[in-house]
């Protein structure tokens, strides 16, 4: 008798299972927020404004309890025309997400697919990587000599497969950048099928003159994105509110897939009144000019080694000797109420990141790990 031509039965699970590589994933870890026996502490572990938000997106936010039972703007037309006049932008270039988070997952949904992959640092944002992964994309990571990206190091990695490059810039944990012809040299090398992401979370915090978040870059070219917060700068992380500059068909391939009504009332209204309240931004700008480098000369002082940074906040690295590792300062640091963010899930065990506080929490910082590395 003939072969059956009929496909063999498929084999079905006796439960709902993921999909291949979902449980290889390891879930984000924020910063912690409390600690056991501490009823206030100083939380410097997620990289907040710690002025707070403007007094007039405050307000917005509370105004938007009238609208409590409306549908948001599914296009955030007020915030669209207010983020395109306040940088100068091309309104239908810009999409909007539930922070700009949300706009890296939808990046690696639209161009991922199975068996291609992503460069990114290897002590990048693991919310990259974590996109990818979800597509079964492979990722890949460059090595970033003296804790920075290096566009050589990128380049490297990069293969016939690869969609999508991914850069912090500044960079977390690091605080570290690429300068401008930095970018563009890396830029140059990448094939024009392959997307350049410029994560820009923390660009306002820049003051470096070579710093550059690569706006003019994406202006010129068709694989060239750059993502935004109100999260860091504006102090709206709560409401999680973000966007992304494009070239039209990414941005079209992105509002494609994104939800309808991704971004709520609230948020794009405070947003629109934290952009006007030019005088908040740079208060929370000179705040962290101002004591950035102080943190950075008191922790050099006693001896530890502080990472540049062009961020708010700073990456210290700690000793191996028992007694005075970044754990054992992380836990001393808690008992005299003080959060700060362990970052061996990036990739380095013997460092600490520590958000730029107010004077007296940047003053109790120092003073705690004196004592610490005197003990």
């Amino acid at each position: 008798m003939p072969a059956s031509s009929e496909a063999p039965p498929l084999t079905r699970a006796p439960k709902p299972v993921p999909k291949p590589g979902i449980l290889d994933i390891h879930a984000y870890t924020p910063g912690k927020a409390t600690v056991d026996g501490v009823a206030d502490p100083v939380k410097l572990s997620s990289n907040e404004n710690i002025l707070g938000s403007s007094p007039l997106a405050r307000a917005a936010f509370v105004a938007a309890v009238d609208s409590l039972h409306m549908y948001p703007d599914g296009q955030a037309s007020a915030l669209r025309a207010a983020v395109a006049a306040h940088f100068s932008l091309e309104p239908e270039r810009l999409v909007f997400g539930d922070g700009s988070d949300e706009l890296l997952h939808l990046l690696n949904q639209v161009f991922i697919e199975p068996g291609d992959n992503i460069v990114m640092g290897q002590y990048g944002f693991s919310a990259y990587s974590i996109g990818a992964r979800a597509c079964q994309g492979e990722v890949r990571h460059a090595a970033e000599p003296n804790y920075k990206m290096s566009g050589e190091e990128i380049l490297a990695q990069v293969d016939d497969r690869t969609r999508l490059v991914f850069i912090t810039q500044p960079a977390n944990p690091t605080g570290t950048f690429l300068t401008r012809d930095e970018l563009e040299a890396l830029h140059a090398g990448l094939r024009s099928d392959v997307v350049l992401v410029l994560d820009g979370a923390y660009a306002e915090f820049a003051t470096d003159p070579r710093f550059d978040v690569g706006m003019d870059l994406a202006r010129g070219h068709d694989n060239v994105v750059v993502t935004r917060t109100f999260s860091k700068l504006h102090g709206l992380a709560a409401l999680r509110i973000g966007w992304a500059y494009c070239p039209e068909p990414i941005a079209d391939a992105v509002d494609r897939i994104r939800a309808p009504f991704n971004t709520s009332i609230a948020a794009q209204q405070a947003a629109v009144a934290a952009l006007a309240d030019v005088e908040f931004q740079e208060r929370s700008r000179e705040h962290v000019a101002t004591w950035r480098p102080w943190l950075t000369q008191q922790l050099g002082g006693l001896g530890l080694e502080v990472v540049p940074s062009q961020a708010n906040f700073v990456l210290v690295e700690f000793p191996t000797t028992p007694g005075r590792t970044s754990t054992e300062a992380e836990a001393f640091l808690a008992s005299r109420g003080l959060i700060v963010r362990g970052v061996s899930s990036y990739g380095l065990p013997a460092h600490l990141r520590i958000t730029i506080g107010l004077e007296e929490h940047n003053r109790a910082v120092v003073d705690a790990l004196s004592d610490f590395l005197k003990a």
